[in-house]
């Protein structure tokens, strides 16, 4: 699992990125962040999330949230402009 993890650098410039649209910087930020992109990466289901990304449910109910308020997409925009974060 530890290939599909963000990097310190690319974490650095996605944490910025996040809190410019709006995403409110909780403690647990970026080991949530991180699960939500595992489970777009490998398309398990919600519930098989690994536990090391906390609680799946909570995971899931913040990444619903920030899909249906339009916080994903922004942010993948963001990021589409930034050819080192591919």
């Amino acid at each position: 699992m530890p290939r599909l993890l963000l990097s310190d650098e690319h974490w650095s410039k996605l944490r910025e990125i996040l809190l410019r649209k709006a995403i409110y910087n909780k403690r647990d930020l970026r080991i949530t962040v991180a699960g939500m992109l595992y489970r777009m990466h490998t398309g398990c289901p919600w519930r098989d999330l690994p536990k090391a990304f906390g609680n799946w449910n909570k995971v899931y109910k913040r990444f619903n949230a920030w899909s249906a308020t339009g916080k994903w997409l922004k942010v993948f925009k963001a990021l589409v402009a930034q050819p080192d974060m591919e």
